[in-house]
Parts: structure tokens; sequence; C-alpha cells
């Protein structure tokens, strides 16, 4: 994916979730298929954009990331919520839960 047409999605869709990751790091596998799944659950109506920042530096420079992992989240076309590294999924579902519910109801 281009980093113009994950600006096009930010603006177009209500909510967005980038997920850099890199293919050598664990932690990065270990982390996506829980944060998913989370989302697919909690945020069904979020779009989830995986981007391998290991082979899109630019893109991931372009967002700040300069840490793998990162899940940054926009709603509305707004960054809401940025988080890397040491992730803590329910922290984050509770973060996200009252505007999803406000943005989609």
């Amino acid at each position: 994916m281009t980093r113009d047409e994950i600006e096009r999605a930010i603006r177009e869709k209500e909510g967005v979730m980038l997920y850099f990751w890199g293919e050598r790091c664990n932690v990065c596998h270990a982390l996506r298929p829980k944060l998913f799944d989370a989302f697919d659950e909690r945020f069904p109506r979020i779009e989830k954009i995986s981007i391998d920042a290991e082979v899109s530096p630019d893109i991931a420079a372009s967002f700040g990331v300069f840490s793998i992992p990162t899940a940054i989240i926009f709603l509305d076309g707004k960054e809401f919520a940025r988080v890397s590294r040491n992730v803590s999924i329910p922290a984050l579902v509770d973060r996200i839960e009252r505007p999803y519910q406000l943005l989609f109801s």
C-alpha cells in the first residue's frame, strides 16, 4: 500500500488502524493476531492496515514511527491513539470503546 492510499483511507474511512511491524520482530508477530482479533471483535468498522516498516521505512518515518511494533488509530480522520512496543490490548480497547460507540452509533 502506498502513502497516498493510506492517507486516502484515513480521510475517507471513519476509523483506521495502522499497524507497523517488521519481519524480524518477534513481538510484532506475537502482538498482531491478538490486536487484530480484539479489533475484529470490538471495533469491526475500523479498517486495519499492516505496514512492514522494514520494507517501507519512508512510510513509517512519514507517520513518525521509529520503533516497532506501533499501532496508530485514526478516528474521523484524526490521530486518536498511538501505542508502541509494550502494548496493553485491554487498555487500548478501553481507550477506544467510548469514542468508537459515539462515532459509529
